[in-house]
């Protein structure tokens, strides 16, 4: 293709909104222009690219017997209230009427709709196993749309969904799945780590996830060098050592005024003890009902793994009017001591603690001496959030917390779809049983996005060949030398006939503008015909590392071809 035929609205300055690196990018190699918060519109550059990813991601789920289908985005609401679903997404799902008044929604994703399918045609354990795919666009009503593509309103996925007999099956499938989903990204070019996950409001057993590390993501994964990774909310370590030890002694609480003193931080500065000396008392609602959850001061609540500990579908934090018709007081003053109206949670790093500082339930005061499972009873739980330096429990090592992005996700959905749904098939005895599922899903503007946060430099992207845009740039220096143009057409011609992706710079700018623009749309080689034309010879510049040499007029194309 022709440069001076495409429509490629580069930029030379980052958008003021754009913040993360490829938001910027994006916007300035002209791949895409918002539409409105949280929607893009994929111009050309972007859509080669995505269309690329998207055949990888085909080809490998071909490769492991996947069927794609195309789906309907929009739904009847009473497939989702069948899975129990509907509540729980909450105002994240896009929600409407059609002109009789019918309640529908967008897919956010297609458990239900392939369980209804399932359900409809599969009768046998025979017709098992079976892998379902789809690649297309899902709807998610953000609140915060940010960070360009990397969280939006409408996206690309590619799901799919294996239906088993037995759990036996369903590993197969898993197994299938994760190596598939380690081919994809390896052939994307991408540098990822896989880590254990919750499954959330997808339910099931067991899940992975794919992450590539950037300060761009928004989740963080836990890993340490002995190779333990999970990600945020389902990690495990041991806590670091109090920075003070507890006072010995069989004490009893004693009530003492901290007047104004509301935050962890206030009270370890009034009492000149540490965050890690106090109790921080956190009241939740888990469906509807309140739970007392007690951590170390300087602890943060995993709100996944609290809602595990409570086995409850939706939980919040509760409001203050609850908080003080319940305690008699108001968040800043809290403690476990008296407390009887709920049950008490209580995360592990405070097993074996004694004397610590919780609130009085009075406003304005605290005890002191309050020991766990002393001067109050409750169920201990893993419930914190793991902190970097925490001490892993393979190794007791201290583990790092890195910032990622998520590109995918693989989860073992058990029996949650096929029992509230109604997916039975009959086995070999002739016995009715339900059918084991797992669902699996990749982002594709995500693998994108994580490609240019890992592979850029100050001059733009550096994007692998399998999903640039173009493989090669042929750049004229001097447009109007006929030498120039007629080598520069010979070697765009042989670069297309060895099936390479070949743009050719046939524009009237300067060589600057040329170098510039192929650079920050990201092209992984540019050949350049120049003045080194007079010696036979041509330059040929590899986009990563900047890498020069000069190569023969009539060899360069296949030069570029063995470096794919």
């Amino acid at each position: 293709m022709r440069w001076s035929q495409l429509f490629i609205p580069t930029l030379r300055e980052n958008p003021a909104e754009a913040e993360v690196i490829s938001h910027q990018l994006l916007l300035r190699a002209g791949y895409v222009r918002q539409l409105s918060a949280g929607l893009y519109n994929y111009l050309f550059l972007a859509q080669r690219s995505l269309l690329k990813i998207t055949q990888i991601v085909r080809e490998e789920m071909d490769r492991i017997g996947g069927q794609e289908m195309l789906l309907a985005a929009l739904h009847p609401v009473e497939l989702w209230q069948e899975s129990g679903r509907y509540q729980v997404m909450g105002d994240n799902m896009f929600r409407l009427k059609d002109r009789w008044q019918r309640d529908l929604c967008l897919g956010m994703t297609h458990e239900e709709v392939m369980t209804s399918i399932a359900r409809g045609e599969l009768r046998s354990y025979k017709q098992l196993p079976q892998i379902w795919y789809q690649i297309q666009n899902k709807f998610r009503d953000e609140a915060r749309p940010k960070s360009g593509l990397l969280r939006t309103r409408q996206f690309t996925m590619k799901d799919s969904y294996t239906f088993d007999i037995d759990a036996a099956g369903l590993d197969i499938g898993y197994q299938k799945h994760y190596d598939a989903y380690c081919k994809i990204f390896d052939r994307c070019g991408l540098e990822y780590i896989v880590v254990e996950a919750h499954s959330g409001a997808m339910g099931g057993s067991q899940s992975h996830e794919f992450m590539v590390a950037s300060d761009a993501g928004e989740d963080f994964v836990v890993i340490c060098k002995c190779g333990y990774s999970a990600n945020l909310e389902k990690a495990v370590a041991k806590a670091t050592a109090p920075r003070l030890p507890d006072p010995e002694g069989d004490l009893t609480p004693e009530e003492f005024p901290t007047p104004g003193r509301k935050t962890i931080a206030d009270l370890s500065e009034f009492t000149g003890l540490p965050e890690t000396s106090q109790m921080k008392s956190l009241v939740m609602v888990a469906d509807g009902e309140p739970v007392l959850a007690l951590l170390r001061g300087d602890h943060q609540l995993s709100e996944t793994k609290f809602g595990s500990a409570v086995t409850a579908a939706e939980i919040r934090a509760a409001h203050p009017e609850e908080i003080r018709q319940w305690f008699g007081a108001d968040a800043g003053s809290l403690g476990p001591v008296g407390v009887k109206n709920m049950p008490i949670l209580i995360d592990e790093a405070l097993r074996g603690r004694r004397n610590l500082i919780a609130g009085a339930n009075r406003d304005g005061h605290h005890l002191r001496h309050v020991t766990p499972g002393e001067d109050f009873k409750g169920e201990f739980h893993d419930l914190r959030q793991v902190a970097a330096g925490d001490a892993c429990m393979t190794c007791g090592e201290p583990v790092e917390l890195k910032k990622s992005i998520e590109i995918g996700h693989i989860f073992k959905l058990g029996y949650k779809y096929s029992d509230s749904m109604g997916l039975r098939v009959l086995n070999a005895a002739g016995e009715e049983i339900p059918v084991i599922m797992g669902s699996y899903g990749i982002g594709i503007e995500r693998i994108l996005c994580a490609a240019v946060e890992q592979s850029h430099d100050n001059d733009g992207m550096a994007l692998g060949p399998t999903i640039a845009p173009f493989t090669v740039v042929v750049t004229p220096v001097n447009r109007a030398d006929e030498e120039q143009r007629t080598a520069a057409e010979q070697i765009y011609g042989q670069c297309l006939a060895l099936g390479m992706d070949t743009l050719y710079d046939d524009r009237d700018e300067r060589p600057g503008v040329k170098f510039k623009d192929a650079d920050l749309i990201g092209v992984p080689f540019r050949i350049t015909v120049g003045k080194k034309l007079a010696q036979g010879m041509v330059e040929l510049v590899e986009r990563r590392g900047k890498k020069t040499s000069d190569v023969a007029v009539g060899e360069v194309a296949e030069a570029v071809k063995s470096r794919l």
